[in-house]
């Protein structure tokens, strides 16, 4: 592999706000101009893919749509403005705050569901633009999440076509020689985050291209970013403190009450 030595990333300008049923492989096409080469990585955010879908939802509380795209609830808490929040794993298998509903820049009486299937819809806009323009590029849909153990958001990868979510340097060395046994970093969330830098929330840029990676360029049929939702049997922390705690509880109580009901019924 060549040295890497440098990362450039930038935002498409011009996109225009996105309505259900717009093409989007024509908008990306038309902003990019004929600045994409063969090895760039667009980052689309999720927002103008479920848009450009129709997933609006006339919903008068969010909270009913939450509880629609919830699959499995891993924590809940109160607030002190007395709303609750509640951390879910929503049916694409990714666990996140509110299921990944979003209430913002919609219109009134309505929230935006994620896209139905982020790595399909990644696939089609990469397979578009590398028929559309000539050259071969990757696609990763971001969206915004929080991270456990830690204050604040970044953008991740919920989508992906064409691109290597993974760089698995797992049978390698170090600078030292020594082995590598589980080192697998997600270079699609970081690609992602680093997308993000340069489209900011409110200045909508839904759009970025990253250049300097194209050894994670690749066949449109490369596992999507699915493949990286932890399966729940690898899960360490599938509930939260309080939610396992309570589990627990009531798992042990349930088998105190058998043991006493099994001591009664066989008498003295």
């Amino acid at each position: 592999m060549p040295p890497r030595t440098a990362l450039t990333v930038w935002p498409l300008e011009g996109i225009p706000e996105i309505e259900a049923g717009a093409d989007l492989v024509d908008v990306i096409a038309r902003a990019a101009g004929d600045d994409l080469a063969d090895g760039d990585i667009l980052v689309v955010t999720s927002k103008i893919v479920s848009k450009a879908e129709g997933r609006f939802v006339v919903a008068d509380d969010r909270e009913d749509a939450i509880t629609a795209e919830t699959v499995r609830v891993v924590a809940s808490r109160s607030t002190p403005n007395g709303s609750t929040t509640r951390i879910v794993q929503n049916r694409l298998g990714m666990v996140s705050a509110a299921a990944g509903v979003d209430a913002s820049n919609t219109p009134e009486g309505t929230v935006l569901l994620l896209p139905v299937d982020p790595d399909a819809s990644a696939r089609a806009i990469a397979a578009g633009l590398r028929e559309r323009l000539g050259v071969e590029v990757g696609v990763l849909v971001s969206d915004t999440l929080g991270r456990a153990w830690r204050e604040g958001q970044t953008d991740h990868a919920i989508g992906a076509g064409g691109v290597h979510v993974f760089e698995d340097l797992r049978g390698g060395t170090d600078a030292e020689g020594r082995p590598l046994v589980v080192t697998m970093p997600c270079v699609a969330d970081e690609l992602a985050a680093a997308a993000d830098l340069v489209k900011g929330k409110a200045a909508r840029r839904p759009v970025a291209v990253v250049r300097g990676r194209a050894d994670l360029v690749g066949a449109l049929d490369l596992p999507g970013a699915r493949s990286i939702v932890r399966p729940l049997e690898k899960d360490m922390f599938r509930l939260g403190a309080d939610e396992a705690y309570a589990e627990g509880f009531a798992a042990g109580l349930a088998r105190g009450r058998d043991a006493d009901a099994e001591v009664f019924s066989s008498g003295p």
